[in-house]
């Protein structure tokens, strides 16, 4: 008797698994028909053809309708994961503003939500604007909290374990923030929490210009410069979360590689600290010797830190974004002239293709990632919201 209990239960799981197998294919392919299917994961075609089945029964897969351009024979019929069985939200909470993402389970961004913050807005003022910004998110889309399967918030600063940055960020009063436990109350999804440069390579090796590489050093170019890592495919933390955080090193002189542009002789009296470096790479092409100067002394401190990443992790391609890769024409060529002298190897600079959105577009990706390690490690039922572990 405990051996047919026993037998059951082990076919139960073994359908589960060719289940989720089946679901996987799904995942990373256009809409396939069975045949295809069983080719992909190597189970029969009448077991594929019977799970597609259960899936669409399921609510995990839908029956893609063939073009009216089919004219010879009955098509086969096509499936296809249902990424609209839930949803996953990415923010960029940074110094200026705050940018939530609302996508699919196939990462298509389906709703945006962006407001401006106070630079010196403290915690609570921040965390007000966000919870506007989560409401707004779910209200204009017409979604709700349990239809979210996971939440990821991009901060300024390392980012422990626990989801704080409490080695240090330039957000007043923040290191105190426990993002996650202020967000528990709306969702009972997954919420992570992790650095802003960080999510930034994750999303220019999904979406960006590093999609061909594995191991990418992302340098962020602004009023802060920050680094982000990727070796063999993987997002590099550190112990404490702050592997990357080479600008704490005040001998690379990434802490006072903005001065240059911010104190740059000419710069009008009306234009403030913040517009400082756009106006300075505007007038370099206009062909200003004091902004051109600016502009590659900038280039030489930010070459520093970057070289050091280099040498030490040999990454295929350097990915330089941020606000200041609006002027990236401005700031490769010098940047790979300057490397030249310093590495032993120069690895292909390239501007990122992603702007403003990059952390919260890497917001997503790690939220994506996170749904599908809880549902391949979890099985699948229903389509439902993760919960968080308790």
């Amino acid at each position: 008797m405990t051996d047919q209990a026993t037998t059951g239960a082990d076919l139960s799981r073994l359908r589960e698994l060719n289940s989720l197998t089946v679901v996987r294919a799904l995942r990373d392919q256009p809409p396939t028909t069975v045949t295809e299917l069983a080719g992909l994961t190597g189970l029969s075609r009448p077991g594929v053809d019977v799970i597609a089945q259960g899936l669409v029964a399921g609510g995990w897969a839908e029956v893609v309708e063939p073009g009216a351009s089919s004219t010879v024979g009955r098509p086969a019929r096509r499936y296809r994961f249902r990424a609209t069985a839930g949803y996953v939200i990415g923010i960029d909470v940074g110094a200026h503003k705050i940018l939530a993402l609302l996508a699919d389970l196939d990462g298509n961004v389906t709703h945006t939500v962006r407001r401006s913050v106070d630079a010196d807005a403290d915690p609570s003022a921040r965390l007000a604007a966000l919870d506007e910004i989560v409401a707004v998110t779910l209200e204009e889309s017409g979604k709700s909290a349990s239809e979210i399967w996971a939440v990821t918030i991009g901060v300024t600063g390392p980012v422990d374990a626990s989801g704080r940055t409490t080695l240090f960020t330039p957000l007043p009063g923040w290191r105190t923030v426990d993002l996650a436990a202020h967000l528990s109350d709306r969702f009972t999804c997954p919420i992570l929490v992790e650095n802003d440069c960080k999510l930034a390579a994750l999303a220019e090796r999904w979406r960006g210009t590093a999609s061909d590489a594995d191991d990418i050093v992302f340098v962020l170019g602004g009023m802060r410069t920050g680094a982000g890592l990727i070796i063999d495919g993987v997002l590099r933390r550190g112990f404490g979360g702050a592997a990357g955080e080479i600008g704490a090193l005040k001998a690379v002189r990434w802490l006072a590689a903005p001065a240059h542009l911010q104190k740059c002789p000419g710069v009008p009296a009306t234009v403030t600290p913040d517009d400082a470096a756009a106006w300075v790479f505007n007038a370099a092409r206009d062909g200003n010797r004091d902004a051109r100067t600016a502009v590659n002394r900038y280039v030489k401190d930010l070459a520093v830190g970057t070289a050091a990443l280099v040498l030490a992790l040999d990454p295929q391609v350097v990915v330089f974004g941020g606000g200041f890769s609006r002027s990236a024409d401005l700031v490769l060529d010098p940047l790979r002239r300057e490397l030249q002298k310093l590495c032993l190897r120069v690895p292909d600079v390239r501007a990122s293709t992603l702007g403003a959105d990059s952390v919260a577009l890497g917001a997503l990706r790690l939220a994506l990632n996170e749904v599908d390690q809880r549902l391949f490690s979890a099985g699948l039922s229903a389509p439902v919201a993760p919960r968080r572990d308790v």
